[in-house]
């Protein structure tokens, strides 16, 4: 049995689940998944956005509880320095804090127009304002450190960036947004990455539905 036991929701829908599982993942930490019916009231509450805080993803390591995925990259970093989650100079370290607490705490119009949602597919779907603000500013993070740390990822080797905006990639993918060449490569190795080919294989035979994130749009 793992020392380690990583409580998610949703392998379909939940951006915050995978977060933290890639990050457990990009650890080299050996855990057990357990996962909460998406029927459960407060797990449907945070797929909808309507919880004030975000209990899942929740990690359970030799008596310590993790529930803020910004929380449990931190302390995998603690635990776990040599695998990289952050980078090793200190400019690019505070740097890679800096966006990925950008996609913690922002990005609420792209989170609410263009749901997680690995089944799915709409082409040529139709971004409003608020949506397209947001993923200018995404991709302005992703062209300036492609540039700055020359790739493949965004500060080169894979880091807890990498693993807070791998869900932005796969929305990107769903709703067809049309990114420049060089955001498109970005996505398209976070798409090929081989974590989060396994995370969406099982997504993609997951049971389980929330109609309200299946509407047609």
């Amino acid at each position: 049995m793992a020392k380690a036991t990583l409580i998610i929701s949703s392998k379909n829908y939940s951006s915050w689940s995978l977060r933290g599982w890639l990050l457990c993942r990009m650890a080299g930490l050996e855990f057990d998944e357990q996962v909460m019916p998406s029927d459960d009231p407060s797990t449907r509450a945070e797929l909808l956005l309507l919880s004030p805080s975000f209990l899942v993803p929740r990690l359970e390591h030799e008596g310590v509880h993790v529930w803020d995925t910004l929380a449990i990259g931190e302390y995998l970093h603690e635990i776990r320095p040599a695998a990289g989650l952050l980078p090793a100079d200190r400019a690019a370290r505070a740097h890679c804090r800096a966006i990925s607490g950008e996609m913690h705490s922002g990005f609420g119009n792209l989170r609410s127009a263009l749901p997680m949602n690995l089944k799915a597919q709409y082409p040529g779907f139709r971004l409003w304002t608020g949506a397209q603000a947001d993923i200018d500013r995404v991709t302005e993070i992703w062209r300036d450190c492609l540039a700055t740390y020359r790739g493949p990822f965004l500060f080169g080797a894979p880091t807890m960036a990498d693993a807070m905006y791998a869900p932005v990639c796969t929305r990107f993918r769903t709703y067809d947004v049309q990114l420049d060449a060089v955001c498109a490569r970005y996505r398209d190795t976070i798409l090929g990455w081989a974590p989060l080919a396994e995370w969406t294989e099982a997504a993609r035979s997951e049971p389980d539905e929330v109609q309200e994130l299946d509407a047609e749009f």
